[in-house]
């Protein structure tokens, strides 16, 4: 039986690990767990429940120390955000699983991406590793629609159920000779990685973009968000409605209705209306966005004039600090 070791972070390592210990001997999992919280990983529970030595050394020179003592027959990388050298990737057939429809969508974030740019489909792509940015050839692949409502969630859970089911036999395919599909080259495309304060919503642009920015940043993601009163507002639920008003005098981010029924905001956009459901300001719990905003006077986001207005009132409150400072001083030396 060969000898498999999985590096697995993120939402796709538990059933990475599902389908390799079905086919193979599975000599140990690299990742590194929450430190606050390990024993809710889904990996720590099924290494220990399976007897497979979790690596928590991460650094792809520890990673290459570990597969130059373990000499796995294979090493499969489930999510890792680190490239190997030409050294390593020799040593041993690698595997990476790359949730997108290689060669396009090669790097980062490539789920969140894909709903962003409203694009029709995304892949399980199971491809060898080699030098480069996902540029080995391919084992495995299968595209999955992207429905108008899926959010990063859905897409992750249809994609680990692939991957729970195909994985293992790509794997099985390689070690027994099938060297798979070159990639062209020619069709590349790249997906760079994406901050938190990227997740900014424009409430200038259409509809489309601020509901898919939305869908795009659910949990476990940081989330989409806008301003309130000057304090972070993260919108974890909302959808476009369906034949809005027709505004001629249209204020992007201003709130048009408020809810008491289901507790949710009609905001304008560019070119329609956004109706939220749940909303959240740092630091607090998830709500109805209808217990923060009663007033169709509220805009969402963070003007120009907003800002000035907050950077006068810090300058009037440091400079009544420095007269009170002044005062003490002549006080004291007096």
């Amino acid at each position: 039986m060969a000898r498999i070791l999985l590096i697995g972070f993120g939402m796709s390592a538990a059933s990475a690990f599902d389908s390799l210990i079905e086919r193979f001997e599975l000599i140990g999992v690299v990742r590194k767990p929450d430190p606050q919280d390990p024993e809710a990983d889904p990996i720590v529970r099924r290494t220990k429940q399976a007897n497979v030595e979790l690596f928590t050394e991460a650094s792809p020179r520890s990673i290459h120390r570990l597969v130059a003592d373990r000499a796995p027959d294979c090493v499969v990388v489930s999510s890792y955000n680190r490239l190997f050298g030409g050294e390593m990737l020799g040593s041993c057939p690698f595997v990476n699983v790359h949730y997108a429809p290689l060669p396009r969508y090669r790097g980062m974030a490539t789920l969140n991406w894909a709903i962003i740019n409203n694009e029709p489909c995304t892949a399980i792509t199971v491809h060898t590793m080699v030098q480069g940015v996902d540029a080995g050839r391919i084992l495995y692949q299968q595209l999955v629609p992207i429905r108008s409502d899926d959010t990063v969630a859905d897409l992750y859970d249809r994609l680990n159920d692939l991957q729970r089911r195909h994985l293992g036999e790509a794997v099985a395919r390689l070690l027994d000779g099938d060297a798979g599909l070159a990639q062209n080259e020619g069709d590349a495309t790249y997906a760079c990685n994406r901050m938190p304060q990227d997740g900014q919503i424009d409430w200038s642009r259409p509809t489309r973009e601020a509901y898919a920015l939305v869908r795009a940043l659910v949990a476990p993601f940081p989330g989409a968000f806008t301003y309130l009163r000057g304090q972070r507002l993260t919108v974890w639920r909302a959808t476009p409605v369906s034949n809005p008003p027709r505004y001629a005098g249209r204020v992007p981010g201003r709130v048009i209705a408020v809810s008491k029924s289901d507790g949710s905001l009609d905001v304008l956009t560019g070119d329609g209306v956004l109706r939220l459901f749940e909303v959240q300001i740092d630091g607090e719990e998830p709500v109805a966005p209808a217990t923060l905003v009663t007033s169709v006077r509220t805009t969402l986001g963070f003007s120009t004039s907003e800002l000035l207005t907050r950077l006068r009132a810090l300058e009037n409150q440091v400079a009544e600090l420095g007269r009170t400072l002044k005062d003490l001083t002549n006080h004291a030396s007096a």
